[in-house]
């Protein structure tokens, strides 16, 4: 049961028209019903369920953005990306890809920093862009209420991986459960927003996967 001191909530199941009492901990769940043969014990650690882990500019090496405008609110959408340019292979090599593409943006494009919010690598290696709460510069006229996420690679004719899409998932369901993220926003492809082929139509036809994650 319960240790004494830590915090607990309490809920109903039905399953096949058997009721089920659950009482919660912060890292167990006990379940009993009718019979006790229903009785088992599994780790459940509700806080980190949706945690992804997130290499920071300051681990990537990014400079310091020029100005920095603060979403009003939480995110009410999503706009996928894609880079565009050959897939990096490994932390190493990824970061020097940021450290390009944010060269590129600032320098070539005028940006104020690099322009979106998060990417995210073959492997699953999430990367920390404009971060959270902040107003991006990647899907023109649709920045002030978005949240911009690229994955690296050109996907025009290259599949996602499954551990991109897994790492994408999570985050979106980490920026909800941290109230970054409205819980019914609204996912799009760059090119339902522009004249764009963006984000490559291999990754454009994998967005459902994302749909519906929280």
């Amino acid at each position: 049961m319960a240790q004494k001191g830590m915090a607990t909530n309490s809920f109903t199941l039905q399953i096949l028209h058997l009721e089920i009492f659950v009482i919660t901990t912060a890292n167990y769940i006990f379940t009993y019903g009718i019979s006790q043969l229903l009785c088992f014990e599994y780790a459940f650690d509700r806080s980190n369920r949706f945690s992804v882990t997130i290499v920071s500019r300051q681990q990537w090496g990014a400079a310091a953005p020029k100005k920095r405008e603060t979403l009003k609110g939480s995110a009410q959408r999503v706009v996928i990306h894609h880079t565009a340019l050959p897939r990096c292979k490994g932390q190493k090599e990824c970061m020097d890809c940021l450290v390009s593409i944010q060269r590129g943006h600032m320098k070539d494009r005028g940006f104020d920093d690099i322009g979106y919010n998060f990417l995210v690598g073959g492997d699953g290696a999430m990367y920390e862009g404009r971060g959270w709460g902040v107003v991006g510069a990647h899907a023109k006229g649709n920045n002030h209420d978005s949240l911009g996420i690229a994955f690296m690679g050109n996907f025009k004719n290259d599949t996602p991986s499954t551990e991109a899409m897994s790492s994408v998932k999570k985050l979106l369901q980490s920026g909800v459960s941290q109230g970054f993220l409205n819980p019914k926003f609204a996912l799009f492809g760059h090119r339902d927003l522009g004249d764009t082929e963006c984000p490559g139509g291999k990754l454009y036809a994998a967005l459902p996967q994302l749909r519906g994650t929280t």
